[in-house]
């Protein structure tokens, strides 16, 4: 595939799937819709690490990022599956834009691996203000989803937490062997979650959510993390950076769309400042360098 195709796939997935989750849980539940998905996932894996020859590495290190990457992913997975209750699509995603700024803080803090630049941190306040305003809409629409973005927000904290782990353990094993490893790690964490919530099968499989389902296991889970790190090794960062520009807005629009969902005044004035933040975050030194070279010219 060329890189201008996932590019547009990897946006069109980030884009869709807080939909196809909401869509996912309609007359199941939610953690049954979890596990379904990460089953589905699992098994796909399996298939294609068989097809292409690919070995599992099971070092200590390969140990360590199964581990870490599955206790993150349940935790992050298994929040935004209840929140989805609560909270429309279109915030999902824009709660989920925040996760950059996350991953950074916790890299400067944790990893020395950037220093906080002035820049970075202006990022990082507008980040805030955009939560804050996107909160501001959800409690407007009701306590539960006040509620159901609290959750959301532990859910981002807890998936940026596992990168910046993950980036400590320095792991280099597959891509698509550190996902069946997270998998497996994580599945039997979400069939218990199912399991002590509810644990009966549901009588009516709606097509709707069953369609959902589907497509997250195989595209949402396995696809879209394969893309993803096939551009992390042949684009710059920079490019890569732009599609949590695009999502958020995209999600929004889908969701007031396709699921009639009401997009605040507040929520879209929190999302611009998030996605400034994020711009301002990633380009602002060079913009800075840019504006002093004007200057001095």
């Amino acid at each position: 595939m060329s890189l201008p195709a996932a590019f547009v796939s990897v946006i069109l997935i980030w884009s869709t799937t807080p939909l196809a989750i909401k869509w996912s849980a309609l007359g199941v539940g939610p953690s049954f819709a979890v596990f379904s998905r990460m089953a589905i996932g699992a098994l796909l894996c399996v298939a294609l690490l068989a097809l292409l020859r690919v070995r599992i590495p099971l070092h200590r290190r390969a140990r360590q990022a199964y581990l870490v990457s599955g206790i993150s992913m349940f935790g992050a997975m298994a929040l935004t599956y209840w929140s989805s209750k609560f909270v429309s699509s279109g915030m999902i995603s824009v709660l989920f834009g925040l996760s950059p700024l996350m991953t950074s803080l916790g890299a400067a803090l944790w990893l020395k691996e950037e220093s906080l630049t002035n820049s970075k941190l202006a990022g990082m306040v507008l980040g805030v203000i955009g939560l804050l305003l996107v909160f501001r809409g959800g409690l407007d629409i009701g306590a539960e989803a006040g509620l159901g973005l609290a959750a959301l927000l532990f859910a981002v904290l807890l998936q940026s937490l596992g990168l910046v782990w993950l980036k400590r353990i320095g792991d280099d094993s597959p891509p698509l062997a550190t996902t069946l490893g997270s998998l497996v790690v994580a599945l039997p964490l979400f069939f218990a979650s199912w399991w002590l919530s509810d644990g009966h099968l549901p009588e009516d499989l709606p097509e709707r959510a069953v369609a959902a389902t589907v497509y997250l296991g195989a595209v949402g889970s396995v696809l879209g993390f394969a893309l993803y790190y096939y551009m992390i090794k042949h684009m710059e960062a920079g490019r890569i950076a732009l599609i949590t520009l695009i999502t958020p807005v995209l999600a929004l629009l889908l969701g007031h769309g396709l699921n009639d969902e009401a997009v605040l005044p507040q929520v879209w004035l929190g999302t611009a400042s998030i996605l400034l933040g994020l711009g301002l975050h990633r380009w602002g030194d060079q913009w800075e360098q840019a504006v002093a070279k004007l200057l001095v010219k």
